[in-house]
């Protein structure tokens, strides 16, 4: 029994692959004005399609559907086949209000009730 496949058909499961792979995920990352969906990813890095992708460097955020879930620094690291390997300088949690200067008592009131 033999196992090599014609090239039309390993194009089309590798086709497939990605297919799956790009339907299945939620994660996007974000360069400018470009959106690319996210194959894989890891604490340090994430893939993305060769075909799709420009080489990013720099600041690009993440998102999971359209909730914004880091901003971060990256740099491509590899190739491999048809993805890019980048992999994170710097990723920090996006917040979505500014930190406070202050230390916040834990028994403050929320609010105040004025007397009219």
């Amino acid at each position: 029994m033999t196992t090599f496949v014609p090239k039309e058909v390993a194009d089309g499961l590798e086709a497939a692959r990605k297919n799956a792979l790009r339907k299945k995920s939620r994660l996007r990352v974000r360069a400018g004005s470009k959106i690319l969906t996210i194959l894989k990813y890891w604490d340090n890095g994430f893939t993305v399609d060769m075909e799709d992708a420009p080489q990013l460097r720099g600041l690009v955020d993440l998102y999971d559907g359209t909730r914004h879930l880091y901003q971060c620094l990256i740099i491509a690291s590899a190739e491999d086949g048809d993805e890019i390997y980048y992999e994170f300088k710097r990723n920090t949690l996006a917040v979505d209000r500014a930190p406070l200067d202050f230390a916040r008592e834990v028994d403050a009131p929320i609010a105040l009730i004025s007397h009219n």
